[in-house]
């Protein structure tokens, strides 16, 4: 997110300072488009840039074009469509990645400044809002809502994306792997809560990433703390069999996007044994990734905190059923 703010930032800070400055922003992007939609950048008059469409060749002509249209002084926002393949009749963007991108180029002006404090103050706080982009300008309103994007014409077209956190990482546990596993799940733009029952842990006091850390007298509260949701992520990785197995029980029945548990095979097999003697269906156990992550030899905790960011990346960008 801080990645996000900092672009904002500098729209803000051009604005301050009376220097034209464009918005270029990814309203589509389909097949191998090396920058998805949402993703986006600010170029200024004065050769400042921060953010990314997706680098590369077809991100060099669109800075360029930006510093042109702004050194003629354009206010009118332009939508273009870049095609990925030298083959393709028009539009190439001059890369051969294949698949393609809807780009828009929005000068943004004094007018907007106000607007544009009001993201950057939801994003400070971590709040989310609703950002809206259409050929009447740019607008924002704090609170939940809905991304899309539909075009009619050049003329006549809507983007419209929640900003701040969509997912967030419920992470029991504040150990070393915990600690390790923030650092990554930060840089990715997830929310994350830290769960211990240790007050004094040290690795749980020194997590910065953790944007919020609460300490529970019993591992069962969970069940009342945790939320269900299709953006929530669930890891379990607390100091032993015994808080695992708490922590399961309490959370075995929600419907998370991800719930996962570290820990040896062996334990988990004992674990799985005793809940299927218990009567709980295969059917939900199924559901829990354990051992969690993916299987790279990983031992250390930072390699421990790498295999299990990939296989909620993995989640995460796969289509959820249902």
């Amino acid at each position: 997110m801080k990645k996000k703010l900092v672009i904002w930032e500098l729209i803000s800070e051009s604005l301050r300072q009376h220097i034209p400055v464009m918005l270029l922003y990814v309203l589509q992007s389909d097949g191998s488009s090396p920058g998805r939609q949402g993703f986006f950048m600010a170029v200024n008059a004065v050769g400042n840039l921060v953010g990314s469409i997706g680098g590369g060749i077809m991100e060099h002509k669109f800075v360029e074009m930006a510093r042109e249209r702004l050194m003629q002084g354009e206010e009118v926002a332009a939508v273009r469509r870049q095609v990925h393949d030298k083959s393709s009749p028009g539009d190439q963007s001059g890369m051969i990645c294949s698949g393609e991108q809807t780009i828009l180029l929005y000068r943004v002006t004094n007018k907007e400044a106000a607007v544009i404090q009001q993201i950057i103050h939801c994003l400070s706080q971590y709040k989310n809002g609703l950002l809206h982009l259409s050929p009447a300008g740019l607008q924002f309103r704090e609170g939940p809502g809905s991304s899309e994007f539909m075009m009619h014409s050049p003329d006549n077209w809507v983007y419209t994306e929640q900003l701040g956190h969509r997912d967030h990482l419920y992470l029991v546990g504040g150990g070393h792997c915990s600690l390790a596993f923030s650092k990554i799940m930060f840089m990715l733009d997830f929310y994350i809560h830290v769960y211990d029952n240790r007050p004094g842990l040290n690795t749980f006091l020194q997590n910065e990433c953790a944007h919020e850390k609460v300490i529970v007298e019993d591992y069962s509260q969970l069940k009342g703390m945790i939320p269900e949701g299709q953006h929530n992520y669930v890891v379990v990785m607390t100091m032993g069999y015994r808080s695992d197995d708490v922590v399961i029980r309490a959370l075995l029945h929600k419907q998370f996007r991800y719930l996962g548990m570290l820990g040896s095979q062996a334990k988990i097999t004992q674990l799985f044994e005793g809940y299927k003697a218990e009567g709980i269906s295969s059917q939900v156990l199924q559901r829990i990734h354990a051992p969690v992550g993916m299987q790279i030899k990983s031992q250390t905790p930072e390699e421990i905190a790498v295999s299990i960011a990939a296989e909620i990346i993995r989640e995460r960008n796969t289509p959820a059923s249902g």
